[in-house]
């Protein structure tokens, strides 16, 4: 049977109570595999990769958050890029200009691959984790943390 990938968000049931409970028992086995059972009793071991993603679905939905599920060549209109970044659209065209994130013209309108997306957001948050790094090491060196250590009274 074949099945078109597509893209879909899922929300929250109203009553989280029993998500809540079940995002509860799914945790982790401690070595156990999961196993998928079918309403005919068959059953599959699922790899520890799609357990992990259906565990973090479960969380998510049980704190009543929405998820989406989209293959990585969905193509993203700059509205939709710029919200999955937390920008605003004029910022977002700015970093499409730059050439900070590759797009393609759909008439005068432009598209984004999720894929092109997800790989800047990973890379601007290891770049700010580096900066971060960076930047209490040079606080260690020059022996900043003792300075505030125990701060003096002003008053």
């Amino acid at each position: 049977m074949a099945s078109t990938l597509r893209e879909r968000t899922v929300l929250p049931p109203d009553d989280l109570s029993e998500l809540t409970r079940f995002a509860r028992n799914m945790g982790d086995e401690g070595g156990a595999h999961a196993r998928l059972v079918g309403p005919d009793g068959s059953a599959i071991d699922l790899p520890e990769e799609l357990h992990e993603v259906l565990r973090d679905v479960v969380a998510a939905l049980s704190q009543g958050l929405a998820i989406s599920i989209a293959p990585h060549n969905t193509m993203l209109t700059t509205q939709e890029a710029a919200d999955l970044l937390a920008v605003s659209r004029p910022t977002l065209v700015k970093l499409l200009e730059e050439g900070e994130i590759p797009f393609s013209m759909r008439g005068r309108h432009r598209r984004v691959l999720l894929r092109e997306v997800l790989e800047y957001q990973e890379h601007t948050r290891r770049e700010r984790e580096q900066v971060l790094d960076r930047m209490a090491a040079e606080a260690e060196e020059m022996d900043l943390y003792d300075t505030t250590a125990a701060p003096r009274n002003t008053r």
